[in-house]
């Protein structure tokens, strides 16, 4: 293997493997995550979206979407058709949960007002 591409499927693995451990709450790590950053005021802004249950939930499936689009790159050069898969599941995760995300949090500003 590739230099760059061993470290893109070593850093994929581990995005994907840190939104694991924030999504099944592993060691009380999403708690903490929650507790400690998505809850507290970031300057001006007031917690958002991230600061429930339900939307610290859609940030940390995006997370591993991240996560294996660049597995995806690094999985295609030993089975290009598993990285194609990875690439195009990373993708269609993306989209998805970026929108769900955009709509949690103009939901969270509504709400707020």
């Amino acid at each position: 293997m590739l230099g760059i591409v061993s470290a893109t499927l070593i850093i994929g693995g581990l995005i994907v493997l840190i939104g694991l451990v924030l999504v099944l709450n592993l060691v009380g790590a999403g708690a903490f995550v929650m507790r400690k950053v998505t809850s507290r005021y970031l300057g001006s802004l007031p917690p958002g979206y991230a600061a429930s249950q339900a939307g610290f939930r859609v940030y940390a499936l995006l997370v591993i979407a991240i996560g294996l689009l660049f597995a995806g790159f690094g999985a295609a050069e030993t089975s290009v058709a598993l990285g194609i898969v990875l690439f195009a599941i990373g993708v269609l995760g993306f989209v998805v949960l970026s929108v769900l995300a955009i709509r949690g949090e103009m939901e969270t500003i509504r709400r707020a007002r």
